[in-house]
């Protein structure tokens, strides 16, 4: 049965129970990209949903969407993805990860009944998602996002690493905003110059490029480069920082061009990195950042 509403932005992806281990210790946290992505953007009051894969153990997150205002499609599965981050150093690029469980593959029916404005795919590893859900949701004239960091990981045994990806240049040619982080662009585009990175992503078909780095966010629109910094004054939260970003990005674009939305972004992001868990601080917090730390213009 057709659903009546129309989402602002639909966030897709397998809900991931992971386990954090950091020079501060370990810790067990509701995490999953499309988690972070959508609270992020329903605090920027937008009408958001999220299609996600989760043992029935686990519907306490699904009550979490639902008090956030946030409409859940899941579908229970035998377990949840288990995920392992490990944060060897204080350089939140570099990260070990593992994963002991798996949820599944979501499918296209999981998806064509719902009508949105814009979706972001926010898998974590290679065939959680695939190119014929991309395909779906590209018929429906969206605008479409999609985070690397759910192709070019893939399962070797419980180590996740990252491999080459046959289907990457049909996959881009569908994608309106792309999002990766440094690390991934290398391997992917061989380059270590994240401006160069972009430039390569962008001539593989996607119309606009969000990349993250320790330091900040680089956008790609047009053309053009725009750069914003991140000003976290720690780095408890730094797992989901990618996810909450192009969560951010993808809602705004909605209503402002490139920059604005790369700038709201990352103060977004630069908040959530304060505290473990999906980002939860009032919109006064974002607009008394954007106005403290960045070149903003107009933030209304």
């Amino acid at each position: 049965m057709k659903t009546a509403q129309v989402y602002d932005v639909v966030y897709i992806g397998n809900f991931t129970k992971d386990t954090i281990i950091s020079l501060a210790g370990t810790k067990y946290v509701d995490g999953g990209g499309m988690n972070y992505a959508a609270h992020a953007a329903a605090r920027l009051g937008l009408k958001i949903a999220v299609v996600t894969r989760l043992a029935k153990e686990d519907e306490r997150v699904v009550e979490k969407f639902t008090r956030a205002g946030i409409d859940c499609y899941p579908t229970y599965t035998p377990q949840s993805t288990l995920m392992c981050l490990e944060y060897p150093t204080t350089d939140p690029d570099i990260r070990n990860l593992s994963v002991k469980g798996l949820a599944g593959t979501i499918t296209v029916s999981e998806v064509e009944k719902l009508e949105m404005k814009a979706a972001v795919i926010n898998s974590s590893l290679r065939g959680e998602v695939g190119l014929d859900v991309i395909r779906a949701l590209k018929e429906k004239k969206v605008l479409l996002a999609a985070d690397m960091q759910g192709f070019v990981r893939v399962l070797r045994g419980q180590s996740l690493v990252y491999a080459p990806w046959e289907e990457m240049h049909a996959t881009l040619a569908h994608l309106d905003v792309l999002k990766s982080d440094a690390v991934e662009a290398e391997y992917l585009t061989g380059e270590t110059d994240i401006f160069k990175a972009a430039r390569i992503y962008a001539g593989m078909g996607a119309k606009e490029i969000v990349l993250t780095h320790k330091d900040g966010l680089l956008i790609y629109a047009d053309g053009k480069c725009y750069e914003m910094g991140f000003y976290p004054t720690n780095m408890i939260g730094r797992s989901g920082r990618g996810d909450t970003c192009v969560g951010t990005y993808v809602a705004m674009r909605l209503s402002k061009p490139p920059r604005e939305s790369g700038i709201w972004a990352a103060a977004v992001t630069s908040l959530k990195m304060e505290k473990l868990g999906p980002f939860d601080r009032p919109l006064s917090d974002v607009e008394a950042l954007i106005q403290a730390r960045y070149d903003h213009g107009s933030i209304h």
